[in-house]
């Protein structure tokens, strides 16, 4: 029996269910859908990255007898075409958990041999429940309860070294070379606007840039794995918060469009597991797959906060201050460099993702889904789960959110996960000549006026946090509690 493998999120031939359930069957025949509503909401530098690892993936496939059949369309129209063509009778597809693709398998399972086989994750978001059913909302408890699942060993599954030999029709065979053809890099595009202005893609950094600091593909994907098991995963726990250090994975972006799996990840950090960095790091895995529940089991919070007491705050939404905070010009020296970092390489520190959104949320008093509109816009690792539970966590509107009165401090943080300043200034310049105690607040603090560089920071820090607070408690004032 032949039949479609369909690759979402999942572009590996390693550790890949989905396949290997459709080589169970027979011949398969690899296709990726260009959806034009996903397509044209994804920005150039993550398209690169996606068409980069799409090549990448035809080039293993080609190596193993086969090759990737690419159709630009509606999935259900495509789908039902490539059935007829090849005379497939079955739809293997890795298992999604976005609203949207929820939406779109239920409706396409009801009209077409689609099998969808759990693996974007550890453990399937219905398996980690409380003893009662209901989906835990804490994270603490929902860690406890992911890790007593886990079995002895995830055993990730091998790549297969060949696929079954299969005569397509031309008409198939052509679509693969040319239809459409897969750019490395791929024009820039503006992006439906709205009449909110974080919804505008930016595309001021060609998407060359991204792919230079994170080459797609499986291979560089496994390449950093285990280039990070061999030794700074040991350390993990004292360098993950590091700004001028190399002490993450970097593995974010592979992870979020599959080109390494979940289980992958996990097996590296249970086989170190006596290690507290390997433990940490399981934990921001753990992180991750409890954001997918999360928006799993409450997709409303993709619209809106989690806390109902906590989604009438009165923003200011002032669109200046959010135009320096994008730009890197709002006189905090960590800020403007996370964003400058952001704009350059499509990736950003986790920990400066906290300090840039908490400067946006509670020292501008912008609404936090303008930020999250910017990070789905410019991250490679854009994925609607975890950006969405950083950004309600960071700003407390979330299931497990830090406290809506715990403000960061930009300067503290800056001097204490960069203590030289060598973040600042190797994404700040007009910054690089100042000693270590000016760096971190130069114009303010020390009086000292950098040409090019604001001479005051856009706000106020001790105005600002009562601003916030007064905004939150006003919010929950007039707002019912949370169930």
């Amino acid at each position: 029996m032949t039949s479609l493998w369909w690759i979402r999120r999942d572009l590996r031939l390693s550790d890949n269910p989905a396949l290997r359930a459709a080589l169970k069957q027979g011949a398969v025949v690899p296709v990726f859908i260009l959806d034009p509503h996903l397509l044209e909401r994804t920005p150039a530098r993550r398209q690169a990255f996606l068409f980069g690892g799409l090549d990448e993936l035809d080039q293993e496939l080609q190596k193993r007898g086969s090759s990737l059949v690419i159709r630009r369309g509606k999935p259900e129209i495509e789908l039902l075409n490539l059935l007829i063509e090849t005379g497939a009778q079955a739809i293997f597809a890795e298992q999604d958990y976005t609203p949207y693709a929820r939406a779109r398998d239920e409706q396409l399972i009801q009209s077409l041999p689609l099998t969808l086989v759990h693996g974007q994750t550890v453990h399937h978001p219905e398996a980690v429940r409380k003893p009662d059913g209901k989906p835990y909302t804490v994270f603490t408890p929902f860690a406890k309860t992911w890790k007593s699942l886990l079995p002895s060993s995830l055993n990730p599954l091998p790549a297969p070294e060949h696929f079954p030999p299969i005569n397509l029709p031309p008409s198939v065979e052509i679509s693969a070379q040319l239809a459409p053809s897969l750019p490395k890099y791929p024009p820039l595009h503006p992006l439906a606007k709205s009449v909110h202005p974080f919804l505008s893609v930016d595309n001021s950094a060609h998407p060359l840039s991204s792919v230079d600091h994170f080459p797609p593909g499986e291979a560089e994907a496994q390449r950093r794995l285990a280039q990070f098991a061999q030794s700074p995963i040991t350390s993990y726990h004292e360098t993950r918060n590091r700004l001028d250090l190399d002490g993450t994975s970097a593995l974010s972006p592979y992870i979020r469009f599959g080109m390494v799996s979940m289980r992958q990840a996990a097996e590296t950090a249970l086989n170190t597991f006596n290690e507290k960095g390997s433990q940490r790091w399981l934990n921001e895995l753990i992180w991750r797959e409890f954001y997918i529940s999360i928006l799993y089991h409450f997709p409303h919070v993709a619209r809106r906060a989690f806390n109902p007491a906590l989604q009438n705050i009165p923003w200011r939404d002032d669109e200046a201050d959010f135009a320096a905070w994008k730009e890197g010009r709002t006189g905090v020296p960590v800020v403007d460099a996370a964003m400058r970092q952001l704009r350059e390489t499509g990736w950003m520190h986790n920990r400066a993702r906290m300090i840039v959104a908490s400067f946006l949320v509670k020292d501008l008093l912008i609404n936090w889904q303008w930020g999250e509109r910017w990070f789905m816009d410019n991250l490679l690792d854009g994925d609607p789960a975890a950006n969405n539970g950083g950004w309600q966590w960071t700003a407390g509107t979330g299931t497990d959110a830090a406290p809506y009165f715990r403000i960061f401090n930009p300067v503290l943080q800056s001097a204490k996960f960069d203590p030289d300043g060598a973040y600042i200034r190797k994404w700040v310049p007009e910054l690089a000549h100042l000693s270590t105690p000016e760096i971190h607040a130069p114009c303010w603090e020390k009086g000292i006026r950098v040409p090019g560089y604001p001479a005051q920071p856009i706000v106020d820090r001790a105005e600002a946090r009562e601003r916030t607070l007064k905004a939150y408690n006003s919010s929950k004032a007039t707002s019912q509690k949370p169930e």
